[in-house]
């Protein structure tokens, strides 16, 4: 039973930005979300789901157990939302406020970011 859950809530190859053209082609031609936490670039997706990939920089957290909490609780919260999103393709930007910041905090930043990029499907 374990097993079928892990997988279910699992995060696949497919909804990944593993290229590095696919990362260009989202910063040529993005649609910029952001608030005081992360800036999220949406691109158009190509594959038959939204897929993520992660820009965590140094400078905006010095150390790597800093940058790891970040890209876990980011990858969560985008497989919570993986359903409800559009075929696009997302790269999430950290900002050096974040490390500072509990998870509940982010949680609810990513959550409403979330929200705003698959808002505007519906009423365009």
């Amino acid at each position: 039973m374990a097993g079928a859950t892990a997988e279910a809530q699992g995060f696949p190859r497919t909804a990944r930005l593993t290229q590095s053209r696919d990362f260009r082609a989202v910063f040529a031609d993005a649609r910029r979300h952001g608030d005081r936490h992360f800036t999220i670039l949406v691109g158009h997706g190509c594959g038959e789901t939204a897929r993520l990939g992660l820009a965590v920089s140094k400078r905006a957290a010095p150390r790597s157990v800093d940058r790891s909490r970040l890209k876990r609780l980011i990858r969560e919260r985008f497989r919570h939302h993986l359903t409800r999103l559009p075929v696009v393709d997302v790269v999430v930007m950290v900002r050096p406020i974040a490390r500072q910041c509990d998870n509940p905090t982010l949680i609810r930043s990513l959550d409403k970011l979330w929200q705003r990029i698959s808002g505007p499907c519906e009423s365009s």
